[in-house]
């Protein structure tokens, strides 16, 4: 009876960790007959897997083999070359494709001989030459996908107002964070007069992010497992949008109080341009971290409190670290919807400080 409670237990809390932490590609057992068989477990690596991008999609690992979706990969190397991921057979084998022959390590992919050797650096770094990777990873999947459910939310919510002025159907959703957008962040930071120029990119920084965060948070694909906000690459195109917009539409004024800001003293002035003018890189320096480091930190919070459990190579490890992931993924609900809001509201900040209009005496 002791012993079919425990597998019941177990069977749960496998179930639980498929639900809640995507891609772990990591096994754990307590039967010490199969303890040697089995990889020792690394929370280090596992929090890295989920959180880095790969080429594949993986699922979980099954029997000793490894289940996941592959994805194509796109190589310029005097020529173009296209194949599936799977060729990689998950890292165990060389790939040819047009006379040439790819590895891959560490989800970078390197040009090596038909034996498949990789020499290394003193470092440990393979030293191989890199062919130019247009691959579409898992990240780059999961935007298509974000952009899809962003063309069919605005579409469909645009023509539920064709023949009324009452909102129906997604539109009855959509149409209270759109309104919020505009008065609240738009209107209050950019002003009356210039807001309209700019609301088309924030209405669609603020539902893009938010869109790939809940994606991010889904246990399985298409898009789950995904931690596209969390990748640096990603919030850094966002912040140079921000950065764009904010230094091409700034007015005389804007540079003004850059460059020779009025009313300080003559001495101090060349001392604040140097700190205005660098000013103008680390505001959206800061919009990049921040998204970054708050995605990525929740998601690495959980795997973290996942991993106690074979950790402590126990089950009972599990009355604490559970109810603690549970909270911590509602949590990060909040967070997905806070961060979109955050980096929306800075952006029209920012603007709204490049375009105002001095009153000068």
């Amino acid at each position: 009876m002791c012993m079919s409670v425990q597998k019941t237990v177990k069977v749960l809390l496998a179930a639980i960790m498929l639900a809640l932490v995507p891609n772990t590609g990591a096994a754990a057992t307590s039967d010490p007959a199969n303890a040697s068989e089995e990889k020792e477990f690394n929370p280090a690596e596992l929090a890295m897997e989920h959180v880095l991008d790969a080429h594949e999609w993986h699922l979980a690992d099954y029997s000793g083999h490894s289940v996941s979706i592959p994805l194509p990969i796109i190589l310029w190397d005097n020529g173009l070359k296209v194949f599936m991921s799977s060729a990689f057979d998950h890292g165990h084998s060389v790939v040819e494709s047009g006379g040439s022959h790819y590895v891959i390590e560490h989800e970078t992919i390197y040009k090596t001989d038909a034996g498949g050797t990789l020499t290394y650096d003193e470092a440990g770094h393979p030293t191989n030459e890199k062919p130019l990777d247009f691959s579409i990873t898992k990240n780059v999947a999961s935007m298509f996908l974000s952009v899809l459910l962003l063309l069919g939310i605005f579409i469909g919510a645009a023509r539920s107002y064709s023949g009324a002025n009452v909102p129906r159907g997604i539109a009855s959703f959509m149409e209270p964070l759109i309104v919020f957008v505009r008065d609240d962040i738009a209107k209050n930071n950019i002003g009356e007069a210039k807001y309209r120029k700019f609301l088309p990119y924030l209405l669609t920084v603020f539902f893009f992010i938010w869109i790939n965060n809940l994606i991010g948070l889904l246990p399985i694909p298409p898009g789950g497992g995904a931690n596209v906000t969390g990748n640096i690459a990603v919030t850094m195109v966002l912040a140079i949008f921000t950065f764009i917009l904010t230094n091409i539409y700034g007015n005389k004024d804007y540079w003004k109080h850059i460059f020779w800001m009025p009313g300080v003293p003559v001495a101090v002035k060349p001392l604040l341009a140097i700190v205005e003018f660098l000013g103008i890189f680390t505001k959206p320096f800061a919009l990049m971290i921040r998204l970054f480091a708050n995605i990525t930190a929740g998601h690495i919070i959980i795997l973290s409190l996942i991993s106690l459990i074979f950790i402590f190579e126990t089950e009972w490890a599990s009355i604490a670290s559970v109810p603690f992931v549970i909270f911590m993924s509602c949590i990060e609900l909040l967070v997905a919807l806070l961060q979109a809001y955050i980096f929306t509201l800075l952006s029209a900040l920012f603007i709204g400080l490049a375009v105002q209009e001095h009153e000068h005496h």
